[in-house]
């Protein structure tokens, strides 16, 4: 009797990247993916029914990465994909030479992968670490990528 391999690779929890949403349900400042790009919406208006029967929905949003603009319309009956969008506070622990950020969440967990945000952010937050300024880096993270988009001062340890 042949012996089978058996063997099965696991990358990840198997929670899907995007979930599919009515066009009509989407609402501004949620999330939709526009040209594959997980975007925030920042305009949205709908035309009415015409002719052949389906309203249809002009949304423009923001790429949560790359802050470029993207444009889409879609009948309102349909379903478009909205990314899974997570969001976590982690303490800003140091700056490398290479300028990847050592971050601790809530758990006292080290990571060491995310480079220091380009332009105005990244220079605020090392002006603020420098000064001695304790930090929470709110980092975003879809589909597959994730980033720093904001630094805050944290008070919880200012007791």
């Amino acid at each position: 009797m042949a012996e089978l391999d058996d063997h099965f690779e696991s990358t990840d929890s198997g929670a899907s990247e995007t979930y599919p949403m009515q066009c009509s349900a989407l609402r501004k400042n949620g999330f939709v993916m526009l040209k594959s790009r997980p975007c925030k919406i920042v305009e949205m208006s709908t035309s009415k029914t015409g002719k052949h029967g389906h309203a249809k929905v002009h949304m423009v949003g923001i790429d949560i990465f790359s802050n470029k603009k993207y444009e889409d319309i879609c009948p309102s009956t349909h379903n478009m994909n909205v990314p899974n969008v997570k969001r976590e506070d982690l303490q800003l622990i140091a700056i490398s030479d290479d300028s990847f950020l050592t971050l601790m969440n809530e758990s006292g967990d080290l990571r060491e992968d995310l480079k220091v945000p380009d332009g105005e952010l990244g220079e605020q937050l090392r002006f603020d670490l420098e000064n001695g300024k304790d930090l929470l880096c709110t980092v975003l993270k879809a589909c597959g990528e994730e980033c720093v988009i904001a630094i805050k001062t944290n008070t919880a340890l200012d007791k």
